[in-house]
C-alpha cells in the first residue's frame, strides 16, 4: 500500500483526527491525551500506533511516560494531510471540548506546584506512618489561612463552614433548606463561632452583598443547581476583585440513581463544560483537575476547579 493510501486510511477515523489536531499545538503524553479526550488508554495507544506507522507522528520517552508529537521533518504531502486532518477535527462535535481541555492541561503542566502536589499525594497512602492522615494535614493547612471573608454556597449543615470559621475573619454559609440553616446556626452558637453566619437562600442568587467576600466555595453543591452556569455567575457577583472561586464537584458519571438517592440535578460535569462556564462568567486563571477517585463502585471522581475574579 502506498504512503498516500496509508495516510488517507489513518485519517479516516474521527478519533485520529482529534489526536492530530491536539498534537498540532504541542507534544502530549498518552495520559494527557486520555484526560483531554476522555477516552481509554488502550484506545488512545492504538490510534497513536497507527498514526506513527504512517509517518505522521514521532515519540520520545521521559521516564515511564511516552510523549507524542507531529513529525517535524514531514514532507509537503504529510503537511497537507495534517492540515486537512485539523480542518476535519474542527468540524467534529468534540472539537470545542478538546481545545478547552488542551488549554487546561497545558496550563497545569506549567504549574510546578500542582505537579509536586500530585507526586506527594500519590505517595501518601503507599506506606503507613503513625499519626499521618488527611485529617491531620487538613487541620495543619487550616492554620495557614489568612483572615478571609468566605461564602460557603450550598453549605448543608455547615461542616466545612464550621472548620473555616475557626480561622477565617468571617464565614457566610448559604443553603436553601430552612432545616439545615437552623441546624447549622444552632451548632455555631453552641461552639461559640460568632463569625459564622447562616443564611437561607439559593446558590443561584445568594443573599450576599456584591463584591463583599474574598473566597466563594461551592463544595458538592453545583450539581444540585437548576442552572449551574447561573450559580457561577452569582459567585462572581459576590466576590471582591481578585477574589477566588473554588469548586469541588463530581466528574460527569452515569450513576442515574444519584438523582433519586441524593437529589442531584446533574450527574457531575465535564472539565471542558465547567471551564467554559467559568470563562463565560469572566473568571481568569482557571485551573481544573481531577483530585480523587473512589475505590468502590460507581467509582465517583472528584474535580477541583479554581478561578479568580478579574
Amino acid at each position: 500500500m502506498s504512503a498516500t493510501l496509508k495516510s488517507l486510511r489513518a485519517l479516516a477515523d474521527p478519533t485520529r483526527l482529534r489526536i492530530v489536531a491536539l498534537l498540532q499545538r504541542d507534544e502530549l503524553s498518552v495520559n494527557e491525551l486520555q484526560e483531554i479526550t476522555r477516552l481509554g488508554q488502550s484506545r488512545i495507544s492504538t490510534h497513536l500506533g497507527l498514526l506513527t506507522e504512517t509517518g505522521l507522528l514521532t515519540s520520545r520517552r521521559e521516564g515511564k511516560r511516552a510523549f507524542y508529537r507531529l513529525i517535524p521533518s514531514a514532507d509537503a504531502a504529510a503537511h497537507e494531510f495534517i492540515r486537512l486532518a485539523v480542518r476535519g477535527a474542527q468540524e467534529l462535535p468534540e472539537s470545542e471540548g478538546d481545545q478547552l481541555n488542551l488549554k487546561r492541561v497545558l496550563a497545569r503542566r506549567n504549574e510546578m506546584a500542582t505537579v509536586y502536589f500530585n507526586q506527594v499525594a500519590g505517595r501518601f497512602d503507599r506506606s503507613y506512618g503513625p499519626g499521618r492522615s488527611w485529617q491531620a494535614f487538613g487541620h495543619l493547612l487550616l492554620r495557614i489561612l489568612p483572615p478571609l471573608i468566605v461564602a460557603d454556597l450550598g453549605s448543608g449543615e455547615g461542616l466545612l463552614a464550621e472548620l473555616l470559621a475557626r480561622r477565617c475573619l468571617k464565614v457566610i454559609a448559604v443553603d436553601n433548606s430552612e432545616r439545615m440553616v437552623a441546624f447549622g446556626a444552632r451548632k455555631a452558637r453552641q461552639n461559640g463561632l460568632k463569625n459564622l453566619e447562616f443564611r437561607q437562600g439559593d446558590i443561584e442568587d445568594p443573599p450576599v452583598e456584591s463584591a463583599s467576600v474574598d473566597l466563594v466555595i461551592l463544595s458538592q453543591a453545583l450539581h444540585h443547581a437548576m442552572d449551574p452556569a447561573r450559580a457561577i455567575t452569582a459567585a462572581k457577583r459576590i466576590l471582591k476583585p481578585g477574589g477566588q472561586l473554588l469548586i469541588l464537584d463530581l466528574v460527569k458519571h452515569r450513576f442515574e440513581q444519584a438523582r433519586e438517592l441524593y437529589g442531584d440535578q446533574f450527574l457531575g460535569f465535564g472539565e471542558s463544560e465547567l471551564h467554559q462556564w467559568l470563562e463565560d462568567a469572566g473568571f481568569r486563571k482557571i485551573e481544573i483537575s481531577v483530585v480523587a477517585r473512589e475505590e468502590q463502585l460507581p467509582h465517583f471522581e472528584t474535580l477541583l476547579a479554581a478561578a479568580e475574579r478579574s
